[in-house]
């Protein structure tokens, strides 16, 4: 039985042992020296000696170089003061000065911050093996993440290889799946609007990707959207509020979404992170799905389905929880919770990162009628106003694909606020690199800034570590976009619900 990471964390940290030592030394003094020591000065030693010794380090750290072999990291942006400041822009600010590599001081412990295409290049295809994701991200995310994907090391191409088949281009193009979910969100947008009341775009997509990513993974739609998208704040009727507190999807969606911002707030402690508080899981909804998934497997027998490289093919009409249960072959304990890891893993990036591109999408557009004018006219006179649109009607969408990838410029669903800061440097992308215009995916800004430097683009990462669900994304989001398109004309905001 492992001990709670918290107790763990305590036992490894330096700062008791001046604690320790203060107590060693009190007993020599006494018992060998005949020195009383008063209660309230030994007290006060046991105290002060931990951040008596912690200062000592921390200034002994900081006058040291912090990457000796590199001579690009000018040094901290502690100095600007980021009250009033959108997140990167400390990074941005500090960038224009000195530079876009910089240290980080965070409850002691430096961390090196990069917005330079050649670093980040390095770090995620040509000098992959040298950057390991460590010991400590991996013990910060193991609660939510386990041993999947996210989290790997060195076995992350294993990880790749086995989902990969999942996602080969008949899967992913599953339209009937996108177009059953996107109908079901659209109804109930619409039901809001003949209410009289300005829908929440953003839970509505954030129920379609979760509704479409859960029976994609494993045919266990959680039915999200059944529980209706919520209204305005101001509209507060018991019913309203207790039928969505108790809907079964909604806690569910509830305990997913607090693991992961419990997750996000452990991430600013670094090694710290024990020192949280416990986090929930969603396991009760899903270990009876895995638990049936293994049972179907040894009813089956062994799976005979690998390639001449030794590789297991999905088969026809399995799911992703299908293969990874079959791919597995190892105790009951492992077979369930290493489907579980890396279902998990997915999930977050099934769900959040089409439904971030789709809420910014719709925020541009409602900020640019232009953009969404010129937007419309392309896809009704593609795909005309009622008909399902189709793998092939995707390649001649041209702006649809320029406004996913301007939106995904200026606002990254995955990507850390290094990168954001990459994407908006007006020296990487020109003196317009802050204005939404998605036609320099397209015209000869394209060929000037991003051909040349691929590197300064980068909303689903490159090399080893890129997103194995990219095409699925832009898929889901763009047919979702379609369909929405064929029924609304105008955007707007309503900043008063």
């Amino acid at each position: 039985m492992s001990l709670p990471p918290g107790i763990v964390y305590l036992s490894e940290q330096p700062m008791l042992s001046p604690a320790l030592a203060v107590y060693c030394g009190k007993l020599v003094a006494e018992f060998y020296f005949g020195v009383a020591i008063p209660t309230w000065l030994a007290t006060a030693a046991y105290v002060l000696s931990g951040p008596a010794v912690l200062t000592v380090v921390v200034q002994y750290r900081d006058h040291r170089p912090l990457v000796p072999s590199s001579p690009s990291v000018p040094g901290s942006i502690g100095g600007i003061n980021t009250e009033n400041l959108y997140p990167g822009e400390p990074l941005a600010i500090h960038g224009k000065n000195l530079g876009y590599t910089s240290s980080v001081r965070l409850l002691f412990q430096n961390r090196i911050l990069t917005a330079e295409p050649e670093n980040i290049k390095a770090i995620l295809a040509t000098e992959f093996n040298g950057f390991e994701k460590g010991a400590e991200f991996r013990g910060l995310m193991e609660p939510l993440l386990g041993t999947g994907v996210f989290v790997a090391d060195g076995k992350s191409r294993f990880h790749h290889q086995m989902t990969r088949p999942l996602f080969h281009r008949e899967r992913i193009s599953d339209f009937d799946l996108f177009d059953h979910h996107a109908e079901n969100a659209i109804e109930h947008f619409k039901t809001r609007l003949r209410e009289g009341y300005p829908p929440d775009f953003q839970d509505m997509v954030s129920r379609f990707t979760m509704d479409a990513a859960t029976q994609f993974l494993f045919n266990q739609d959680v039915h999200s959207l059944s529980a209706g998208i919520p209204y305005p704040f101001y509209v507060t009727t018991d019913t309203v509020t207790s039928a969505s507190a108790i809907h079964p999807s909604n806690v569910f969606a509830g305990a997913f979404q607090e693991a992961q911002m419990i997750t996000a707030t452990r991430n600013r402690f670094g090694a710290h992170w024990p020192l949280t508080e416990p986090m929930g899981v969603v396991r009760d909804f899903l270990d009876p799905i895995l638990r049936e998934a293994v049972v179907k497997k040894r009813a089956a027998g062994v799976d005979p389905g690998k390639n001449e490289a030794g590789e297991r093919e999905a088969q026809e009409g399995e799911t992703l929880l299908d293969h990874l249960v079959n791919y597995t072959e190892s105790t009951h304990r492992q077979i369930i919770r290493f489907p579980r890891d890396e279902i998990l893993n997915i999930s977050v990036a099934g769900r959040d990162t089409t439904a971030s591109l789709l809420t910014f999408t719709i925020y541009m557009l409602a900020e640019h009628p232009n953009v969404l004018s010129k937007l419309r006219s392309e896809n009704l006179r593609i795909v005309g106003p009622m008909r399902r649109p189709t793998h092939d009607d995707f390649r001649e969408l041209k702006y649809l694909r320029a406004v996913l990838n301007e939106t995904s410029r200026l606002y990254a669903p995955v990507t850390p606020f290094a990168t954001i800061v990459m994407h908006r440097r007006t020296d990487l992308w020109g003196p317009d690199a802050l204005e939404f215009d998605p036609d320099r995916f397209l015209d000869q800004r394209l060929h000037k800034h991003l051909t040349p430097n691929p590197f300064i683009f980068l909303p689903f990462n490159p090399g080893p570590r890129i997103c194995l669900g990219q095409q699925f994304a832009y898929h889901e989001a763009s047919f979702f976009m379609v369909r929405l398109l064929q029924t609304f004309s105008t955007i707007e905001l309503a900043p008063e619900a």
